[in-house]
């Protein structure tokens, strides 16, 4: 047969004979030539074009059945092949590109076949594509509904987070920074005396005291590949494939950290022990830190929480005391205007009222004052609303329990 009609014909097949089929019809047209085929996420040739990596025209005398999505306010739109043949040229080479998609059991697949003169071509074509469009460029990598997405935005997010403007008690900002630093220098050491090169960090503490501006703040310093977790469910992938996805990923890019917020709503009785297999890799870990936060340390299992060499550094983010209270309102007291700034006796008396706050409680109260300052008919007095707004949110805390809730900022830092 021509290729006219070549992915009609093989989509009118049953799913599970499609893949065979194309690579028998294949084989007959191309008798002369090599092919492979395959099924790789990251085998993404509209990247790899836009990157001007290579050359690309649609086979014309096929249907070619492009997908276009809406990637966010004024960003380009996205042309992804579902169905289409594309002819190629590459570092001197013709190639032929096919993608077949179909669905079997509800689940969407979608395979690549690459044909060109050699197999050593194909192969080589194949991996040049795929390690690109596996870097981590201005980006962050997020995992969701069982798909890989590059975030830019999360990207900007993180790299307007420093520790700079991070109240943390103690030490703890640079024992943190120390620790993981010294990991990501330490690979020789770690292999000479035969210990495995991995991490795993727990930032355990209530919601609003500062451990997602800290996961920024350490993924921006430390400029290592970051995959971030949004959940392991999926429609039609399992919990398993897609933290074996996960995994996979990180060990083909490390060194990185895989980032797991509120792990204890990732995991749980059902998936616990698969999650467990992966992390406790020997050698295929190498090089891959996991840094989990959660705000609630009753919620994991033992296995978890307490099992050597798996979260083998956990970091506790308490609540404001009275010292990281008074550095906390100082420091915004100091970047009001002049005409908002409260004198140092309120500035006492408000670290004394916010006994119990979390530091994103803080900042709603700072935030808060702030507009309703703005609203007030002359003369304005900050210190009575900021009395006021501190009263009201106690009320708050104490009328519900507050939520867990993830954010990109959950209030440790300063300022905006």
């Amino acid at each position: 047969m021509g290729i006219e009609n070549f992915i009609s014909t093989a989509l009118c097949y049953p799913s599970d004979y499609v893949s065979y089929y194309v690579s028998r019809e294949l084989a007959e047209l191309y008798p002369d030539k090599a092919f492979i085929e395959g099924e790789n996420c990251l085998f993404h040739l509209e990247s790899y074009v836009r990157a001007n990596r290579c050359e690309v025209v649609k086979e014309s005398a096929v249907f070619n059945q492009i997908i276009t999505g809406w990637r966010g306010l004024g960003r380009e739109l996205s042309h992804d092949a579902e169905n289409a043949w594309f002819n190629v040229f590459w570092e001197g080479h013709f190639l032929d590109v096919l993608y077949v998609t179909w669905t079997n059991d509800g689940c969407k697949t979608r395979y690549h076949w690459i044909v060109a003169e050699t197999k050593e071509i194909a192969e080589k074509f194949f991996r040049a594509v795929c390690e690109w469009c596996s870097e981590v460029r201005g980006e962050i990598l997020v995992f969701d509904q069982g798909d890989w997405l590059k975030s830019e935005e999360l990207f900007r997010a993180i790299k307007a987070a420093s520790f700079d403007n991070l109240i943390l008690p103690g030490v703890l900002k640079e024992e943190i920074q120390k620790d993981f630093e010294n990991f990501f220098a330490s690979r020789e050491v770690y292999e000479k005396y035969g210990i495995p090169w991995k991490r795993g960090v727990l930032l355990i503490g209530p919601p609003g005291n500062g451990k997602t501006h800290t996961v920024k703040a350490l993924i921006n310093q430390l400029r290592k590949p970051c995959l971030y977790v949004k959940s392991f469910k999926s429609r039609h992938e399992t919990e398993q494939d897609n933290m074996r996805c996960v995994f996979q990923r990180a060990r083909q890019i490390m060194p990185c950290i895989i980032v797991l917020e509120d792990i204890d709503s990732l995991i749980d009785g059902k998936n616990r022990s698969f999650f467990l297999n992966e992390l406790d890799g020997f050698a295929l870990n190498t090089g891959v830190v996991v840094l989990a936060t959660t705000n609630h340390p009753e919620r994991l299992d033992t296995a978890i929480l307490d099992r050597p060499s798996r979260f083998d550094r956990k970091y506790n983010f308490d609540l404001p005391a009275v010292a990281e209270r008074l550095a906390y309102v100082s420091a915004w007291n100091k970047e009001l205007q002049s005409e908002m700034r409260a004198p140092d006796e309120v500035v006492s008396q408000i670290v004394a009222l916010t006994e119990g706050f979390s530091f994103a409680y803080m900042k709603e109260l700072f935030l808060s004052s702030m507009m309703q300052w703005m609203s007030q008919p002359e003369p304005k007095n900050m210190s009575a609303v900021m009395f006021e707004r501190v009263a009201r949110l106690r009320e708050q805390m104490s009328s519900h329990a507050e939520e867990p809730t993830k954010s990109n900022n959950d209030g440790a830092e300063y300022d905006d």
